[in-house]
């Protein structure tokens, strides 16, 4: 499950995707176990959720090089794009409202855009959190 964002820009509404791995950490009780894995340049903490292993991961990269760390843990953890969730801010919808897509084009997102490249891929499932329009 991988948080796109802006690392180091925390509470902007770019980098919602990171602020919802946080409160997931926090909910799975691994929230003090973020560590920083330069293999792929992200903060990781590993957790189990209804008998499932999970890879909690922020990149520590700007938005638009975001899928560089996705892709490289891809490769460690051995996943394909299939088993990645990608959570993301969607200016097209209203602020707070969620909404879960397979695959499909990044409508115009860098970051998820940065992801399909990096993974030669859209099969990734993504949760896109409302932000809205300024």
């Amino acid at each position: 499950v991988a948080g796109l964002g802006n690392y180091g820009l925390w509470g902007t509404r770019h980098s919602v995707g990171m602020a919802v791995l946080d409160r997931l950490a926090r909910r799975l009780a691994v929230a003090e176990g973020w560590r920083v894995d330069r293999r792929c340049c992200a903060d990781v903490a590993l957790a189990t959720a209804h008998g499932l292993e999970l890879v909690l991961l922020k990149p520590r990269r700007f938005m638009n090089l975001n899928g560089l760390s996705i892709a490289s843990a891809a490769e460690i953890y051995s996943l394909g794009p299939e088993d990645i969730y990608l959570v993301h801010d969607d200016l097209d919808k209203a602020l707070g409202k969620v909404a879960i897509k397979l695959g499909g084009s990044a409508r115009g997102h860098n970051g998820v855009q940065s992801c399909i490249s990096a993974l030669h891929s859209s099969e990734m499932t993504r949760l896109r959190v409302g932000i809205g329009r300024p």
